[in-house]
Order: structure tokens, then sequence, then C-alpha cells
């Protein structure tokens, strides 16, 4: 496939303004079509939308990578490699907690990206990262 398709996914919030305000004001995403119950974002040029469910989600369990413990399920987006940086400082001056700062995995080797997770204020656990080479994407 030579040209990528946006994706689209819908995940439950429990504070439909609270997590508004998040996508909309400290990740800086555009506000698409919204409801009382539901709200669209342009995520890096994906469909985002979070969806009111006012049941708070029981704990992600945790995967062991590299020593840290990544939250499953988890998503995101893959980001050109300065646009991942700049939206690390951006993450880093909303003061966001990170789940997993902001580092290099497998630098040097096959595969070398820039990773970092936190979660929004419903628990939903976001991941993004860079490759420094994207033909490595695959690669093992």
């Amino acid at each position: 496939m030579s040209t990528l398709s946006p994706f689209h996914l819908a995940i439950p919030v429990h504070d439909l303004e609270l997590c508004r305000n998040f996508y909309t004001n400290s990740l800086n995403f555009e506000e698409g079509r919204s409801s009382d119950h539901w709200v669209d974002y342009n995520f890096f040029g994906h469909q985002l939308v979070i969806h009111l469910n006012a049941k708070k989600p029981e704990e992600a369990p945790t995967n062991a990578v590299d020593g840290k413990h990544v939250p499953v399920p988890h998503f995101g987006v893959i980001l050109p490699w300065e646009a991942f940086h700049e939206f690390a400082e951006l993450i880093t001056s909303k003061n966001i907690e990170f789940i997993i700062e902001p580092y290099i995995r497998f630098e040097g080797l096959v595969g070398e990206q820039a990773t970092m997770f936190f979660k929004d204020p419903s628990g939903n656990a976001l991941e993004f990262k860079a490759f420094k080479d994207m033909t490595q994407l695959f690669a093992k």
C-alpha cells in the first residue's frame, strides 16, 4: 500500500468536558463535529472520537518493555522525527504527567525510535513515537 489511509478510533471518556479541554487545549488537536455525547478530533490527520461513558475504566495491565511498564491497550501516532520532539516539548510544557518519558529505544540498532507514553484524563493510554529512518518501521 503506497498511501496510508486515515484511521478512525472511538474511545470512552468518563468526563466529556474534561477530556475535551485536554484534547483541545493541552494537545492542541483541532475539534471537528460534536454532540452532547461525543467530539471528533483531527489526530494528526486521523479521526479520533471521544465518546461519553460515565463508567470509569479499570486500571490497564502493563507489559515490560526495556524495563518500563507499557500500558496495554494504548494507541497513538508515529510522527516525523522533528515533529515528535516538538510534540514532546508541548506535552512537557503543559505539565502532562508521563507514564514513560520521551526516550530513544534501540539506539544505533535496527528500528531506532523515539517514544513516550501518557494518559488522557479518562485513563486512555497514548503512545507517540518516531523513527529516525521510516524504512525501519517493520524491520526485524
